[in-house]
């Protein structure tokens, strides 16, 4: 099904990129939370964002990356349309992983005390600041993938 920006891109690549812009506004939206000392606001604000993320990754991001690079990854990474989908891909993980463990440090007491971290101010701007990266490659991926295919 063709998106809905006119740049070529399916339904869901269209979709998802509406959504992770959304959810950029979010994230800062809920450092504001933080700055306002509203940290239950904040948590459950970045925690959503966190697990709608995770529903898109699934979805969207981690189908399409399967179908579109996977395959020929090994024969063609030196191709910027293979290279930022990559960049993305791993950028990504790391930027989900560390959101799921801050939320875990944060929300239960699963973990023993040696694995949680005290310096909650400097996990939360990494976090952040690495989501930055994560969403300004992937609209590098969406421009290089529907606005400038070079395969």
């Amino acid at each position: 099904m063709n998106g809905f920006l006119g740049t070529g891109a399916t339904f869901g690549a269209d979709l998802n990129l509406v959504v992770q812009l959304t959810m950029g506004m979010a994230l800062i939206a809920g450092v504001l939370l933080a700055r306002r000392k509203c940290y239950r606001a904040h948590g459950i604000c970045q925690t959503t964002v966190l697990l709608l993320n995770l529903l898109m990754i699934a979805l969207v991001m981690w189908p399409s990356f399967q179908q579109q690079v996977k395959p020929a990854l090994s024969k063609v990474v030196h191709k910027w349309y293979y290279e930022v989908a990559t960049i993305h891909a791993v950028l990504g993980m790391a930027a989900e992983l560390l959101g799921l463990y801050i939320v875990v440090v944060a929300g239960t007491n699963v973990l023993p005390q040696w694995l949680r971290f005290k310096r909650w101010k400097f996990w939360m701007r990494a976090e952040l600041a690495l989501w930055a990266i994560v969403l300004v490659s992937g609209v590098g991926t969406y421009c290089a993938w529907y606005l400038a295919p070079f395969r």
